[in-house]
């Protein structure tokens, strides 16, 4: 098992003067509206509702490639996120459109299943041909202290997966404490996750920009220890360009450059979509 590194202790104004200095500290070289259009092709777009159907993910699947404009300079997306009996039909209406179809597997959202029932949700997605697994840690385990168990659960899905993607989501917002955050955060990598993903956005609150930042803090501090990137994922309730830029900015002042692609950052959305293009000129 891991070994907890210490993570520092701030007040809630530093918090609050840190959060806006990472968030509001522009791309050195990139305009606002190359901002927008980049970060078109690194969303997943996302549908996970109980009122989903087969016309509703059909129209997901056209809208993420539809979005394309070569003239204009606006990519398609990086991938649509769907429960797992619509991979499928996503595979389906993707093929040859280079978009990855990520699947929320593994007890979404609660991650209250026993973990025979969550692998065998995950070998279902995969085998129905998803690219990315979405899997939710077992928060419960996490706050009684039973870091060992949240540590081989991942460890479990990540052996399903082989070589394809896995986002491991935390839940944010059911942690609360930064530590504990930051806690998770270690677990998650050392447990093989390609990606941290912030939230399933089915609570509140959902992404914030503290989780961000830890979860950034975290990759960053691995990274400078082990020469291997991990991914960071900011998913729920981010709707609006204005907020998806700062989480951009988040990413690019703690991670750089080499983080502002598809392969390693990430902005989980439904509505972000038709928000950015609404902007770009």
């Amino acid at each position: 098992m891991i070994t907890f590194s210490d993570y520092p202790i701030l007040t809630e104004a530093a918090w609050q003067e840190r959060i806006e200095a990472l968030a509001t500290t522009p791309h050195p070289t990139k305009t606002t509206q190359e901002i927008y259009r980049e970060l078109l092709g690194l969303v997943d777009l996302t549908s996970l509702e109980g009122s989903d159907t087969t016309e509703s993910i059909t129209s997901l699947c056209e809208k993420a490639f539809g979005i394309e404009d070569i003239e204009r300079g606006i990519p398609k997306v990086a991938a649509v996120c769907v429960y797992s009996p619509f991979v499928r039909l996503c595979k389906n209406k993707l093929k040859g459109k280079n978009i990855k179809v990520a699947a929320v597997a593994g007890g979404f959202p609660s991650g209250q299943l026993y973990i025979v029932l969550k692998q065998a949700e995950v070998y279902f997605a995969l085998d129905a041909g998803a690219n990315e697994i979405d899997m939710v840690i077992s928060r419960g385990k996490l706050l009684e202290g039973d870091d060992i168990t949240v540590y081989n659960e991942i460890g479990l899905i990540k052996a399903a997966c082989k070589k394809k993607t896995l986002k491991v989501i935390l839940e944010t917002g059911e942690l609360l404490k930064p530590e504990l955050i930051r806690k998770a955060s270690e677990i998650a990598i050392e447990a093989g996750a390609d990606f941290l993903k912030t939230s399933t956005g089915k609570i509140q609150p959902a992404a914030t920009e503290m989780a961000a930042i830890i979860m950034c803090d975290t990759i960053l501090d691995y990274y400078t220890k082990s020469g291997i990137r991990v991914g960071f994922k900011a998913a729920g309730g981010i709707s609006q360009p204005d907020i998806a830029l700062r989480y951009y900015n988040i990413v690019a002042n703690i991670l750089g450059d080499k983080w502002l692609n598809p392969k390693l950052f990430r902005i989980g959305a439904s509505r972000l979509v038709d928000n950015l293009l609404a902007v770009i000129e």
